[in-house]
């Protein structure tokens, strides 16, 4: 089922989450089991993250560099499989521009209908840690707009090399990202909405929004988005600050701000306990007013660990 139509069905405002493929020697099950409490509240869909390859370079004893790639992280379009004939349940695989050509895209479509995924959520993707900017494969995408046209082309039958005029037709649901703190490249709001906007153009049909620990960032992001004239569901993602660290990585990494009475509360914490009850004790109170606001659906970054979010989606479902 299409993420528009679960979204047009529902009576209220729906839950949903994202996890993150698991790192190599871990198992399928471990995964499974450590979300499966998060069916207490019925999400009508899972989001499965999508990782591209890493390098790591090896230094031989004549002084020379071996570029070496490694994958750290099992296929997503497995654990897609895994999800829906476990919890028969909408998988959300994200497809990335950066790592990928068009030609490994066309195929993990190809895989994914094969099995029964109806929605796709497409992204840029981030620079690796060892680059300093985004650089697409060659013959890759280099904004997630055109990973939005390639999909939709495939909706209607179009293949990168497709010999007849009209192929077999794919039926996907395209969700994209948005940024109520502005993406970081973007020169300014103004410009990240025209960006987003061309997604949508091209096709895309619901936005998931960049975490965000400011109520007020979001519905005015939301008023923002509309006075350009973008009508498709807005879907705000929440993650709870969980650690001390997170305090300054989350802001750093994700390029956002946490409001001041935030901060007052967390300043006051010398352990990570004591960081996660303020952490969760803020995001209930989020997700109450967002609810309270009709958002169509409460979409958490779990980072594949159900505790935190199951303390929260409770006082909220």
């Amino acid at each position: 089922m299409k993420i528009t139509e679960h979204l047009k069905e529902a009576k209220s405002t729906l839950f949903s989450f994202e996890i993150l493929p698991p790192l190599k020697g871990q198992s399928l099950k471990e995964l499974l089991e450590g979300i499966s409490p998060l069916m207490d509240f019925k999400p009508p869909f899972v989001d499965v993250t999508y990782h591209r390859e890493e390098f790591i370079y090896k230094k031989h004893p004549n002084g020379l560099l071996e570029k070496i790639s490694t994958k750290k992280r099992p296929g997503t379009v497995g654990i897609c499989a895994a999800i829906m004939n476990r919890f028969h349940i909408d998988a959300v695989p994200h497809l990335l521009c950066g790592g990928f050509t068009k030609e490994e895209t066309e195929n993990a479509l190809i895989d994914l209908n094969f099995i029964g995924v109806e929605n796709v959520l497409a992204l840029r993707g981030d620079a690796p840690k060892a680059e300093g900017r985004f650089i697409p494969e060659p013959n890759g995408h280099h904004f997630a707009s055109e990973l939005v046209q390639q999909i939709i082309g495939m909706n209607a039958g179009k293949y990168l090399h497709e010999e007849t005029e009209i192929g077999f037709q794919t039926d996907f649901c395209v969700g994209v990202a948005g940024y109520p703190e502005k993406h970081f490249e973007a020169p300014s709001m103004k410009f990240d909405l025209k960006y987003l906007k061309e997604k949508v153009d091209n096709g895309a049909e619901y936005i998931v929004t960049q975490m965000f620990f400011d109520n007020e960032k979001f519905f005015k992001f939301v008023e923002d988005v509309r006075a350009a004239g973008i009508t498709v569901p807005i879907i705000p993602g929440i993650k709870p600050i969980t650690t001390l660290g997170q305090i300054t990585m989350l802001p750093r990494t994700f390029f956002l701000d946490l409001p001041d009475d935030l901060m007052d509360e967390l300043e006051k914490c010398k352990t990570n306990q004591e960081v996660k009850e303020v952490g969760i004790e803020w995001s209930i109170a989020q997700c109450k007013e967002l609810v309270e606001r009709g958002v169509p659906s409460l979409h958490f970054y779990t980072m594949s660990k159900a505790d935190t979010t199951y303390k929260i989606a409770k006082e909220i479902f």
